[in-house]
């Protein structure tokens, strides 16, 4: 990890939580322009708190602070928390019937990346990758893989993601957009 003056993290409180929430509304595609929104990124689910909270319960969630800022996120939903965000009940159906490695993903110990943000201002300063390395360090005992989607239109993602060391293994279509499937196997990375 670099040297910055960040400390990289679990979720340690409901005020961290409510300053997720916050970093995420600035994020979501209708805060941001078409062209920030190619050029920086962005999200699109919106989550609330009593939905943190209850994921954040189950496995916590990975942040980034500086001075007691939350500046960057990157959210844990194991399988459990299908439930807790209806909108994404089709991409856990379908991440159910992929494989992986020639054994169903079902079969295995993974977990969605729920969303990961960087706060503008703090950008291009390795958070992104060490939000997931953090991840790694934290779950690997009981993950054996992270798998996430990432918006086709969304370039910069997608060359983090690869950056990181996931692989797109599914690409598909939905009434919103056109999705890559990405997941990094812990198992297989041995050398990040």
């Amino acid at each position: 990890m670099p040297s910055h003056p960040y400390a990289v993290r679990a979720v340690q409180s409901r005020e961290e939580l409510e300053q997720v929430l916050a970093l995420q509304r600035r994020n979501l595609t209708p805060a941001l322009s078409p062209e920030e929104q190619h050029a920086q990124g962005f999200v699109t689910v919106q989550h609330d708190l009593a939905t943190l909270e209850r994921m954040h319960a189950l496995v916590p969630s990975t942040i980034a602070v500086q001075d007691s800022e939350v500046v960057a996120y990157a959210l844990v939903m194991p399988r459990e928390c299908r439930a807790l965000v209806p909108v994404l009940d089709p991409m856990f159906a379908l991440l159910e019937g992929l494989e992986h490695r020639g054994r169903p993903l079902k079969d295995q110990r993974f977990y969605v990346m729920g969303q990961v943000c960087v706060d503008k201002a703090h950008r291009g300063k390795g958070l992104f990758d060490a939000l997931y390395h953090q991840h790694r360090e934290q779950l690997r005992s009981r993950f054996d893989c992270v798998v996430t989607e990432v918006s086709v239109r969304n370039p910069r993602s997608l060359r983090a993601h690869a950056r990181v060391g996931f692989e797109t293994v599914h690409t598909y279509r939905d009434a919103i957009d056109t999705w890559a499937v990405v997941l990094w196997d812990w198992g297989a990375d041995t050398s990040r």
